[in-house]
């Protein structure tokens, strides 16, 4: 049975009208960094291709205030999901999924639980992760979007788990501040009276 097909088509389903920044193609691009971590760390390429594909399924019901984590959900949304497909390391990916989440400060104790972590964080930094503050908080003035890149989106190049990962978000950490320090210089560039 092709598990990651089923799981695939699932979340098109269920995460396609998700907000921009956690939207399928969010998605789709931690799972390829999932994958290119994979291939030089190692660990179960099933386990953590599912968690990936999976590690967002509860976003909205969090955004709509239906429930207050949706790493926890999600976990809980996965195994009744992957029981259903008779996917039998349903518990492991749910590990995965429950231990992503960056507010919960968890490290986690599996490979494919860093690798997942790691694959999401990547995805908050470098051009696409600007992009991605810039959507979540478009809603605020600039001045909250450049604390939130100096309160979380700057400190996670310090968070990674594999040394792939780490390696990865040097270079997207510098892209970052490069783009931070340039909206600062240019906020600051207003008529003064």
């Amino acid at each position: 049975m092709d598990y990651i097909k089923k799981t695939y088509e699932f979340i098109k389903k269920e995460i396609s009208f998700q907000e921009g920044s956690h939207n399928l193609d969010h998605t789709l691009r931690v799972l390829k960094n999932a994958v290119d971590i994979q291939k030089k760390e190692g660990g179960d390429y099933e386990i953590i291709v599912l968690s990936t594909l999976l590690h967002d399924i509860a976003r909205n019901l969090e955004l709509s205030g239906k429930i207050s984590c949706h790493a926890e959900e999600g976990a809980k949304i996965s195994k009744k999901f992957l029981r259903e497909i008779g996917y039998e390391k349903y518990e492991e990916v749910a590990y995965c999924i429950k231990t992503h989440r960056y507010k919960k400060g968890i490290i986690p104790q599996t490979l494919e639980a860093r690798i997942l972590q790691d694959a999401d964080r990547l995805d908050a930094l470098g051009r696409i992760g600007v992009v991605r503050t810039l959507i979540h908080d478009s809603n605020r003035p600039l001045e909250n979007s450049i604390n939130h890149f100096y309160e979380k989106i700057l400190k996670l190049k310090d968070t990674m788990n594999t040394k792939t990962a780490k390696n990865i978000a040097e270079k997207k950490h510098n892209i970052v501040l490069e783009f931070v320090k340039g909206l600062e210089e240019e906020l600051n560039n207003k008529y003064t009276f």
